[in-house]
């Protein structure tokens, strides 16, 4: 059963859904989306024996808007889920995140890893992702372009993984978007100018890098390079695979299983 409520933090009434019991799995969505994202993910997880817990980030789903606007700077969401996490009295828990959500979770592994059980960094990198920023503030200023929804769906569709059956893609697409352009913008500045590439080498927790074949965001070969830079990093390349592994694998949650059951064995390793 899944379990909803509204906390204030940081000045804003969020919205945070969790489910299951025993090790706590903080889920991270993408830019301009909500936790709408793991619904299938969330439950089947729970099924296996994980606490899941699922915020919209500030000004997304069902969260109120930030208290100074949409959010630019990724560091802002990262200590926005360490407070959550406090909040809610979470020991030691694992962080999965994809997109923006990625960028986050390896921000909490560099700032608080000795407090995490491990991240799983999805469809990111800790360098600037590629992104047009000076296209993306201008844009900020005329975000009610009726083009902007079919855009967001067309977008959506061209970083989606060829082995992603065409009906599962246009969902995807369909379900992205409702997104606000103001929030998803701002989302994406953070994305191209969130770097916290001088310090994943002291990353205190196990990482597991994870990166599409048919992601067009991103150079998979980066991720495998600053794999090699965290220690006790792992890095899979899924082949077919797009900007969205959590919405295109079919199994999501048991391959995420498989990660995380491979983070706690090496995490027993270093004690």
């Amino acid at each position: 059963m899944i379990e909803a409520s509204y906390l204030d933090i940081g000045g804003c009434l969020s919205y945070v859904e969790q489910c299951g019991a025993g090790q706590p799995v903080l889920c991270l969505h993408t830019a301009g989306q909500s936790g709408v994202q793991w619904r299938h993910t969330g439950p089947a997880l729970a099924a296996l024996g994980y606490r899941v817990i699922v915020p919209d980030l500030p000004g997304h789903g069902r969260s109120e808007p930030a208290p100074g606007g949409p959010v630019t700077d990724l560091g802002t969401y990262s200590a926005w889920c360490g407070t959550l996490l406090d909040r809610l009295g979470v020991n030691r828990p694992f962080v999965v995140g994809c997109s923006i959500g990625g960028k986050i979770t390896l921000d909490l592994a560099v700032r608080r890893g000795d407090r995490l059980a491990g991240a799983v960094v999805m469809a990111a990198g800790p360098g600037p992702g590629r992104v047009n920023l000076t296209g993306l503030r201008r844009e900020l200023e005329d975000v009610a372009a009726p083009s902007r929804a079919d855009r967001t769906q067309l977008g959506t569709l061209a970083v989606v993984g060829r082995k992603v059956p065409p009906e599962r893609a246009d969902l995807i697409a369909t379900m992205h978007r409702r997104e606000d352009p103001a929030v998803s913008g701002s989302d994406l500045i953070g994305w191209g100018t969130h770097d916290v590439s001088a310090e994943i080498g002291g990353i205190a927790c196990p990482v597991h890098l994870v990166a599409g074949s048919d992601d067009l965001w991103l150079e998979p070969e980066l991720i495998r390079q600053a794999a090699d830079v965290i220690p006790d990093a792992r890095f899979t390349l899924l082949d077919g695979i797009g900007h969205y592994p959590m919405e295109e694998l079919e199994d999501f949650a048991a391959v995420l299983d498989g990660w995380l059951t491979d983070l706690t064995a090496r995490q027993e390793k270093r004690r």
